[in-house]
């Protein structure tokens, strides 16, 4: 967090990681899997599964915090994108949902929360 930032998140009496939190959220977007490819091919992309939080574990990367990234990717829920889930992904023109916490990118398959069918595209 930049000092900038500090500053602001005292002067507002905000919790600065909430601010953080706020920002990675604002941070977030739907991007094709095409467009990551490049990233996956340099071993920048990273999974988090749909049981985690998304912009939770972007804080957790921006903290360094080595033991939380750990426990994940202990766990499972969390790891390097591997080669077959590349391959799924762009036989079905996926979009993701994605963050970037340099020099990583943290991406996460949509959930549908609609009550509709889910489709890889459509979320």
């Amino acid at each position: 967090m930049s000092t900038i930032e500090t500053e602001l998140a005292s002067e507002l009496d905000v919790d600065p990681l909430e601010l953080q939190r706020v920002r990675l959220n604002q941070e977030t977007a739907r991007i094709p899997w095409s467009e990551l490819q490049r990233f996956f091919a340099q071993g920048y992309v990273i999974w988090v599964h749909d049981d985690l939080d998304l912009v939770e574990m972007a804080l957790r990367f921006t903290l360094d915090d080595a033991a939380a990234i750990d426990a994940e990717m202990t766990r499972g829920t969390l790891s390097r994108v591997s080669d077959d889930q590349a391959r799924n992904w762009f036989e079905s023109q996926s979009s993701l949902w994605a963050v970037v916490v340099k020099p990583w990118i943290l991406v996460q398959e949509t959930r549908c929360t609609s009550g509709s069918t889910q489709t890889p595209v459509q979320g």
